[in-house]
């Protein structure tokens, strides 16, 4: 668990950094850095898909995962609800600001993979990679929308964590074809994120998480009926 609390730690240091920053930074330098992570978010987003879309062996497994996961973001209304919540303890456009950075710090590959070869392996490579990239990110993040960003590091402390857990357990389980499933899903809800920021398009990017429990979902019903 060392990478994960690394991690972590790196994003709640760089939330107050930032934060320390954002009291300081005119309105025109605010706009051009949330078109900055505008930008971050879509290129990340298109990267996942472009790396991970042509080596899938379920080419519409995605697109099932994100039919079914929004149907049923949409039922618990998971979007209205998350921003009623934070902006009862927030000002601005925090909300926005905060589902971006879980996105971006929990469902890139380093993050999903990090957990399971420091589970498996012993490397915490990946994870200590993904911990100075999510410090920087979350400096820039908490510039714009303020300290609450650090409470992306407790998200990602129990995803990470969970993970970990969970490759511990399922040692002789663990799939690589879930792994770039859940990938390809998590590309799109970032790269969703990204156009909503540069409001291209608004994308009720919560209500479509919960299309990244379908893969795994749809991997144990094989596995199930294969035995």
């Amino acid at each position: 668990m060392f990478g994960t609390i690394f991690n972590t730690m790196m994003i709640i240091i760089g939330s107050i950094v930032g934060s320390i920053f954002k009291k300081g930074i005119k309105d025109e330098y605010h706009n051009i850095i949330m078109q900055s992570m505008g930008l971050v978010a879509m290129g990340l987003g298109i990267n996942a898909l472009v790396q991970h879309l042509p080596s899938s062996k379920y080419p519409v497994l995605f697109i099932v995962s994100l039919a079914v996961g929004g149907l049923l973001g949409q039922r618990l209304n998971l979007e209205s609800k998350f921003n009623a919540l934070v902006n009862k303890y927030s000002k601005g456009n925090l909300a926005e600001g905060l589902s971006t950075a879980i996105l971006l710090f929990c469902i890139g590959t380093l993050s999903i993979l990090g957990p399971v070869e420091a589970a498996l392996k012993g490397d915490y490579t990946y994870l200590l990679a993904n911990g100075m990239l999510d410090g920087i990110t979350s400096i820039v993040l908490a510039s714009t929308f303020g300290i609450g960003i650090a409470i992306a590091g407790i998200v990602l402390f129990i995803w990470q964590g969970s993970i970990y857990l969970i490759a511990i357990l399922m040692e002789n389980s663990i799939n690589n074809d879930l792994l770039n499933e859940m990938t390809i899903v998590g590309g799109i809800l970032i790269l969703a994120s990204g156009l909503s920021i540069l409001g291209i398009k608004k994308c009720n990017t919560l209500n479509l998480l919960p299309s990244l429990v379908i893969p795994p979902i749809v991997f144990l019903i094989i596995h199930l009926a294969h035995l």
